[in-house]
């Protein structure tokens, strides 16, 4: 039998992109000359905006390095795909409602001792967020918490996976104007809906009695399906004064913490550090500043008459 004709590779698909054109006919070279006006509307009906806006440059590009055909053609799409990508990258980004731009490069390791480096790192990795596992931070104000959640959630995002951060102050406003809305399937829908959820600064502020009960369905709806990523200030211990229920508490932590990672960390405030720098607080004789604990007591309030 007879073996399978190959395919004839023509001059046109190997020979540099300087080299003479084919001939063609009258007829044929009418079309070719339509088709090159008509060329900025095909590639914006096929969406590749980059090798329309770039493409005189791009090809001038790829004559003076005589690259073939294939060649100039794969260095038009790396083109369109890098601008797709920059541009998925900012929707994704604003999308997400980071409050600032923070990166792990710029976080200060040697300052917060009690972190573990090569676990933050582990962590930018995002395999937590493929597996849906949790992420929790604890720590008091200022050691860098919304730093690295912020940080965290930017490596998710140039991933490819959908982020949305928020506080939890907002969060479970926002489920509890629901309640009292009759919205609040659409709005559980909503957090559930990114890949990984980041709630900020829970157990700053008291919550509402029933805010409790809306956390845990959240959380209910997103275990096993999503991650979140949460910082606190209060130890996991005390979250049942947080929610002002020890039961919804537990049942909340029973999800969260099946699947997580628990950063504790124990530094300084960052905030003070950089105010004791200044000479805003001076250390007393003894050693200590006056904002750290062991020096003198601060006297005490003047009672209201």
């Amino acid at each position: 039998m007879a073996g399978r004709k190959q395919p004839q590779t023509t001059a046109a698909a190997t020979g540099a992109i300087t080299s003479s054109q084919p001939q063609v006919a009258a007829g044929d070279a009418n079309d070719i000359a339509r088709m090159v006006e008509d060329l900025d509307a095909m590639l914006s009906r096929l969406r590749l905006g980059a090798i329309r806006d770039q493409l005189d440059g791009l090809l001038e590009e790829a004559a003076q390095r005589n690259w073939n055909l294939r060649e100039a053609l794969a260095w038009l799409c790396a083109a369109e795909v890098a601008s797709k990508e920059q541009r998925r990258l900012a929707m994704a980004m604003t999308i997400a409602h980071f409050p600032c731009v923070r990166t792990l490069e710029g976080f200060e390791f040697e300052a917060q001792p009690s972190i573990d480096p090569g676990k933050i790192r582990d962590l930018a990795t995002c395999r937590w967020v493929a597996n849906g596992d949790n992420v929790v931070l604890l720590g008091p104000p200022g050691v860098g918490k919304t730093h690295l959640e912020v940080a965290l959630g930017r490596e998710a995002v140039t991933r490819g996976y959908s982020v949305q951060f928020t506080t939890a102050m907002e969060l479970l406003g926002s489920l509890v104007k629901g309640q009292q809305q009759g919205t609040l399937e659409v709005r559980l829908a909503q957090y559930a809906k990114p890949r990984l959820l980041i709630i900020d600064e829970l157990g700053y502020l008291p919550l509402e009695p029933e805010a409790g009960h809306l956390f845990f369905q959240l959380i209910s709806r997103r275990y096993e399906q999503g991650s979140v990523l949460i910082s606190s200030n209060r130890p996991v211990e005390e979250w049942d004064e947080v929610f002002g229920d020890q039961v919804v508490a537990a049942a909340i932590l029973d999800r969260l913490l099946h699947h997580s990672h628990v950063v504790t960390t124990r530094g300084d405030s960052y905030r003070l550090r950089e105010k004791r720098r200044s000479g805003l607080f001076r250390p007393q004789a003894g050693g200590s500043s006056s904002a750290g604990s062991g020096g003198s007591s601060p006297p005490p309030p003047a009672e209201l008459s």
